[in-house]
């Protein structure tokens, strides 16, 4: 790999008169009762991996201001669930793929955790949380996990399922597991040959099975941009529902988009495993804005719009025609700068708005506004950045530089980033300063052995931004609830 810190170029009657107001009557209901639907359909994905998140109440601000009504989330964090009690959105809680081991094998964990985390903040009277689905691990079959979670995915599932039973929440609350895009294959080089992979069709069987039984929906990630990167007859425009794409054909039908035939591939193998007509909520579907090729907000903007036009239009899929999913989980929210980026850079930027909330686009997610509203009254650190010391001796800065990315989030200085054009050393100060940003603007934390300089001139050049972190009392008081948060997540464990 090439070191991302050497210098390196910028690259008619009365009966039919009441006949026709009844029509009239019957057409404006149904249109209402359509863009209702529509409305309801289109939620977001709400993560909390960031070193300075916004405070969860000034992001339920956030999701109302924009008439998002869903959300779904990736565990149960109290003062999460706390911010959303009274909001009237709906909610998808999350239990983490770590707890699966515990609720397989205890029926007190599941109960537990649903007291905690779902009975706690229910709907009561309209004051509680209108928490709607627990899901169940978060795409724990997912290729490069191995089998780790396979065993207790089951399990857990139907413990939480009496558990809610049990509390009385089973007729409110759906149990679901998000899947991986990557749970399907194909056995032969023809698209028409997809199936489940060998290591899951049984559990996924098994899971489907549960899933009807119970009339739970099938929680799947579709993602085009990654389904772009790793298939090589798949083209941009394809992917980012152009007109001007060249159209693939799978199992004797024509697709114009990437998103069609990725949900089509779903109804396919389902319909194999004797599921045809299984309800399918897209728990993930998104495209990222910086840390990789063709990672920005301008083809972000352009898939989003495709989307939502594609969804709103109702014309569904060849396979399902008129049927769009039941409900589109946009991925994400907010940027996230603790994600792992195992799977790429770009897992930290798949946020409709940056960390602290401002948009980075236009798009109408069809729920009334044309242009998303970005979060208000956000308390910002200091103008103040830290560069690298131009007066000092250099010949070390590389590697200072890289000891600063080990610990801060340097994506935007990957391959195709929104910095990889800025030349050395501005390189090594976005290194300094997304660490010295980290550590709430500490002095200490911009010494790199002398190298470090702080400056209130804002060193942003063209589109690579030197951001300011959030300012340092949420920050430490949401690390500490996150720190809470660990503690009662391993004294479950324990105790169960």
């Amino acid at each position: 790999k090439r070191n991302l810190f050497h210098c390196h170029q910028k690259t008619p009657n009365s009966e039919p008169k009441m006949s026709t107001i009844s029509s009239f009557i019957t057409f404006t209901i149904f249109t209402i009762c359509s863009i209702a639907c529509v409305a309801e359909a289109v939620g977001v994905n709400w993560g909390t991996m960031s070193s300075h998140p916004l405070p969860p109440v000034k992001v339920v601000k956030l999701l109302k201001s924009n008439n998002i009504n869903k959300v779904k989330l990736f565990d149960a964090k109290p003062d999460v669930l706390q911010a959303l009690s009274g909001s009237n959105i709906g909610v998808t809680v999350g239990i983490p793929n770590v707890m699966l081991r515990s609720l397989n094998s205890s029926r007190k964990a599941a109960d537990n955790w649903v007291h905690d985390n779902v009975t706690r903040y229910v709907s009561n009277g309209g004051g509680g949380a209108r928490i709607e689905y627990v899901a169940v691990g978060d795409e724990p079959f997912l290729k490069s996990y191995g089998e780790q979670f396979h065993p207790f995915v089951i399990g857990a599932a139907m413990n939480i399922e009496a558990a809610l039973n049990r509390a009385k929440l089973d007729n409110k609350v759906k149990v679901v597991v998000p899947c991986s895009f990557d749970s399907f294959e194909s056995s032969s080089n023809s698209s028409t040959e997809m199936q489940f992979r060998s290591d899951v069709n049984k559990t996924m069987i098994e899971l489907l099975t549960f899933l009807n039984k119970h009339g739970s929906p099938f929680y799947v990630t579709i993602s085009p941009f990654i389904t772009f990167l790793q298939t090589k007859n798949i083209s941009l425009d394809f992917s980012l529902f152009k007109e001007t794409s060249h159209p693939h054909k799978f199992s004797h039908k024509t697709y114009k988009n990437s998103f069609d035939l990725s949900y089509d591939t779903v109804i396919t193998v389902l319909s194999k495993v004797g599921f045809p007509n299984m309800e399918i909520v897209v728990s993930k579907i998104g495209w990222p804005t910086d840390g990789a090729i063709n990672a920005t907000s301008s083809l972000a903007e352009t898939f989003m719009k495709g989307l939502m036009n594609h969804l709103h239009s109702n014309l569904g899929t060849p396979l399902r025609p008129h049927q769009p999913p039941h409900e589109t989980y946009i991925h994400s929210l907010l940027d996230e700068d603790l994600r792992s980026i195992a799977a790429g850079s770009f897992e930290r930027h798949w946020g409709l708005f940056t960390f602290d909330g401002q948009s980075k686009y236009h798009v109408d997610l069809g729920q009334g506004s044309k242009s998303l509203v970005n979060a208000q009254n956000v308390e910002y650190l200091s103008s103040k950045w830290c560069v690298v010391n131009n007066n000092e001796d250099l010949s070390n800065a590389t590697a200072k530089a890289l000891e600063a990315c080990a610990n801060a989030d340097c994506t935007a200085l990957s391959s195709g980033g929104s910095c990889f054009n800025i030349t050395w050393p501005s390189n090594v100060s976005y290194a300094f300063n997304s660490y010295y940003q980290q550590h709430d603007q500490k002095a200490e934390s911009c010494d790199f052995g002398g190298l470090g300089l702080i400056t209130t001139v804002d060193p942003s050049e063209d589109r690579c931004r030197f951001p300011i972190e959030i300012h340092t009392s949420h920050a430490e008081f949401y690390r500490m609830r996150s720190f809470l948060w660990m503690i009662i997540l391993v004294t479950t464990l324990l105790a169960s």
